[in-house]
């Protein structure tokens, strides 16, 4: 290797460090050092959550929530300190970039800063380099098995109930609720796990999508290809309305599952017009 290339290589290394550490400022130090996180020696847990890259993380989309989507939240308090919990959100904005913010919220909660796990769809890790970077920013395969066990480590857990229904679906259906699965009730039930219901208000105008080309979704073997007005989210105003928590005991038809997850799906619409009617503008 030459010298020069020697120099350029310490010159990149030194801009990186740099900008790393103008990044990860001492409040975010400060503010993961209170989150109860407990991970190996080389800083990783079980599931690929790394320390150091949900600080790179955490300072980096802080920015945007701050001052891109100017995220506004109500209910914190809601969101206990410590122990085992289920937020449910709705889905939208094919990115999921409502998973994020959500988490930023949890992470930088004045009331106890929480670091928030998100399930992710089965295709991320799929994505070279994408996968494994969600997996460090505290994202899972939405695997019942990863979410008990999660559960059992007395995580707070992101589930979208909607899916890829939800994530995917067009403008003209903003704010209307998709099917929700059963699944996460089960989870609250049989692991006596309480529920905090989340309306998020915003991300639907983040990537509005006209169109959904189904087959060339088909060939690449992705949920769906949306047709949007630009190819990175817009500057919406997001707002996250947090509701008191929901406690659940076993039941033992599936049918009685259905109700209580109705019950669940109904208190987020009504966090989601909430939310509808304390923005004053979408831009």
């Amino acid at each position: 290797m030459q010298i020069q290339e020697v120099l350029s290589l310490l010159k990149n290394f030194s801009a990186k460090e740099e900008v790393l550490r103008r990044l990860v400022t001492p409040e975010i130090e400060a503010l993961v050092a209170k989150i109860p996180k407990p991970v190996g020696s080389f800083g990783f847990d079980a599931w690929g959550y790394n320390e150091d890259s949900f600080k790179v993380g955490l300072a980096a989309f802080k920015l945007l929530y701050d001052h891109y989507f100017r995220v506004q939240v109500h209910g914190l308090e809601h969101i206990p300190k410590n122990g085992r919990v289920l937020i449910i959100p709705n889905h939208s904005g094919q990115l999921p970039m409502d998973g994020v913010l959500i988490g930023i919220a949890a992470a930088t909660n004045p009331n106890g800063p929480r670091a928030a796990r998100a399930m992710i769809e089965r295709f991320f890790p799929t994505v070279p380099w994408l996968g494994n970077l969600l997996n460090s920013w505290g994202g899972v395969i939405g695997d019942p098995v990863n979410c008990v066990k999660m559960l059992e480590s007395e995580e707070a857990i992101i589930v979208f109930p909607e899916g890829v229904r939800g994530s995917g679906k067009l403008y003209r259906d903003r704010y209307k609720l998709q099917r929700f699965g059963n699944g996460f009730m089960h989870l609250a039930m049989n692991q006596r796990t309480p529920i905090i219901p989340c309306g998020v208000v915003g991300c639907e105008e983040t990537m509005p999508a006209i169109a959904n080309l189904a087959p060339l979704a088909k060939l690449l073997g992705v949920p769906y290809v949306p047709v949007v007005p630009a190819p990175f989210p817009l500057p919406a105003k997001v707002i996250l309305n947090f509701g008191e928590p929901m406690h659940f005991s076993p039941v033992r038809t599936e049918e009685e599952v259905t109700t209580r997850v109705e019950q669940v799906k109904a208190e987020i619409q009504r966090l989601i017009n909430k939310g509808l009617q304390e923005r004053t503008s979408i831009y």
